[in-house]
């Protein structure tokens, strides 16, 4: 059975993984609406991702012994001024689940939970990878700037990404 902080602090990050799913629908639904049909697909494989962060907490938390506990997701943004708003916004939220995985790490360490730490370090690299790629985004979004031919491409290519589980577990 865990602690109950570190099952509180669980919880929440499941939550949190699952808001991001929703903020991800969000970008995708305002890509939709602005003819990018490229960036919201891609945005909506990565709500798929997402949802797999929040499902393996939850599978974790179940695993343990711990019933897991959701609260009401608060309604993500939904206007944006351009698509590297969307990824500037992206990015933003990334490093804030990152430091929400920190502290929850921080917190494992201090209630001795050696499972929980060997279970956090996948999260741990996994966001490492997130900052990188929407810091890659953002600069080629820059340097392609209203470059349309060059962002059209760019969207084809990022329309092409695929989310499977059996690559992230």
């Amino acid at each position: 059975m865990l602690s109950p902080l570190i099952a509180k602090a669980l919880n929440r990050q499941m939550n949190i993984e699952f808001e991001a799913a929703q903020s991800y629908m969000a970008m995708a639904a305002y890509c939709e609406h602005t003819n990018y049909s490229g960036f919201a697909h891609y945005y909506l494989q990565q709500a798929d991702e997402e949802r797999f962060h929040g499902m393996k907490i939850y599978q974790y938390l179940n695993d343990r012994g711990v019933h897991a506990e959701f609260t009401g997701a608060s309604a993500p943004k939904i206007n944006y001024d351009s698509i590297l708003d969307t990824f500037e916004t992206a990015l933003q939220q990334e490093k804030s689940v990152t430091k929400n995985i920190y502290e929850l790490t921080d917190l494992a360490w201090e209630e001795k939970e050696h499972a929980t730490i060997s279970f956090l370090r996948w999260f741990l690299d996994e966001q490492v990878e997130e900052e990188a790629t929407f810091d890659k985004h953002i600069e080629y979004l820059k340097r392609i700037g209203e470059d349309m031919n060059s962002l059209y491409m760019y969207e084809k290519e990022l329309g092409q990404r695929s989310f499977s589980s059996d690559t992230e577990a």
